[in-house]
């Protein structure tokens, strides 16, 4: 970081900008969330833009693929000085006992203040616990004197990005912004619809706001959540799961079909609701519920591995001895992103329990141990099917009886399960 916070704020007031006249924005942090919103600007050419990352890698990665004579990627944090506007989009991930860790958020609101621009709009666009802008960013940028209000505007603005998603993308997908005070939330707004397609909506707070995402999330977990309990009840009443989820989303109202699988992945799902947990445990209220749905999410994975042994057992396959082919790597379909992918942790069981395995993703080719599909299927007795990549759903009985498969783990109910049967093959799937 740059800059050495020396200088005094105190009688300095900024002026509002008049009809949005901000030509400069600084985007801190240049990742998933960062560098796609860093495109978007440069492609609008409404705007100069300058991605700001400690990693000379994402700098250089950045430069590569973005070149215009309107961008410059830098580690150089001075460069905010020349910014009217500052989003930070760096990540906000949990430690190991899912403590939030703030690092990250922390050192770029202090970098920010150290190369304050007068009359700046701060913006916030990484995931925070409601409440993190006035009791965690606030207190930093106002160390050195600077007034909210006056000598900066702050707002929040929860990223929203579904990565591999052709729908919904970062231009059309509606955003929420909240501010410190009215004229934060207003120049916020005024800045996401200048170059967005989708709605930007004003809450009454930043609180709002920064709840908004941790709700979307935790929400969603909780659904999946109920669906993986179900799958292991089911499985035990000798139901299909997936055959009464189709049934029931045959109603048109008060029902939203969510499906069971080999587990949770992503940097949102199975982190957000950490961040409300926390949050709530400081005010005195303990989130049983939330807590409950993360403990079955995060069971997924032995379970999925529990349905290997099963049926390893009851094809009279040595444990120690059977070769398991492990399809997926990416936590999603169709990306090569492994962040807090069950398929890795799926893995790591594995190994623990000293089984032979393989593994290929086709977007993750260089950590893959089998060089293709064809590859692992004919070295393999046994697969666990953990991402549905669209490459993997094609994937057929004769295909896998041609390989020798004998037992098939479909974490995530999408192959051909009466075919696979049919062609002697053992088939599992999660309630399924």
């Amino acid at each position: 970081m740059s800059g050495d916070g020396s200088r005094g704020f105190h009688g300095v007031y900024a002026t509002l900008p008049s009809a949005f006249s901000m030509q400069t924005i600084a985007v801190l942090g240049l990742g998933y969330v960062g560098f796609p919103l860093v495109e978007l600007l440069v492609k609008s050419k409404k705007y100069k833009v300058i991605g700001v990352d400690i990693s000379s890698i994402a700098v250089k990665r950045a430069h590569r693929l973005l070149k215009s004579r309107n961008f410059l990627a830098t580690a150089d944090f001075s460069k905010l000085r020349m910014a009217d506007i500052a989003v930070v989009c760096v990540p906000t991930p949990v430690f190991r006992n899912f403590q939030p860790d703030y690092g990250p958020l922390k050192n770029a609101c202090l970098s920010i203040i150290k190369n304050l621009k007068p009359g700046q709009l701060i913006i916030i666009e990484s995931t925070i616990n409601p409440g993190t802008c006035e009791e965690i960013v606030l207190p930093i940028l106002e160390r050195f004197g600077a007034e909210s209000g006056k000598d900066f505007f702050l707002a929040h603005c929860p990223e929203r990005i579904d990565p591999g998603n052709k729908k919904w993308t970062l231009v059309n997908i509606p955003r929420n912004v909240g501010g410190l005070n009215a004229q934060s939330a207003e120049l916020a707004a005024k800045f996401y619809r200048s170059f967005l397609k989708g709605e930007v909506k004003i809450l009454n707070s930043i609180k709002a706001a920064e709840a908004t995402k941790i709700v979307e999330n935790t929400f969603r977990d909780i659904n999946i959540a109920y669906v993986n309990e179900l799958a292991m009840s089911f499985d035990r009443l000798g139901i299909d799961l997936v055959e009464v989820i189709e049934g029931a989303k045959t109603k048109p109202f008060a029902f939203m079909p969510h499906y069971p699988g080999a587990g949770v992945g992503g940097h949102c799902i199975p982190v957000d609701p950490y961040y409300l947990i926390e949050r709530a445990l400081h005010s005195g209220f303990e989130h049983y519920f939330l807590e409950m749905a993360r403990k079955v999410n995060n069971g997924m994975p032995a379970y999925t591995v529990s349905l290997l042994e099963c049926e390893l057992k009851k094809n009279k396959l040595p444990l120690r001895k059977t070769t398991i082919g492990l399809l997926g790597l990416a936590y999603k379909r169709d990306i090569g992103d492994m962040r807090e992918s069950p398929a890795v942790k799926i893995l790591q069981i594995l190994k623990q329990k000293r089984m032979p395995v393989l593994t290929y993703d086709p977007f993750l080719p260089k950590i893959s141990t089998a060089k293709s599909l064809a590859d692992l299927l004919k070295r393999c007795s046994a697969i666990i099917l953990a991402t549905n990549h669209s490459s993997f759903g094609k994937i057929s009985a004769e295909m896998l009886k041609r390989a020798g498969v004998k037992i098939v783990i479909d974490g995530r109910n999408c192959l051909p399960k009466e075919k696979i049967l049919a062609a002697g093959i053992a088939y599992k799937g999660i309630g399924h």
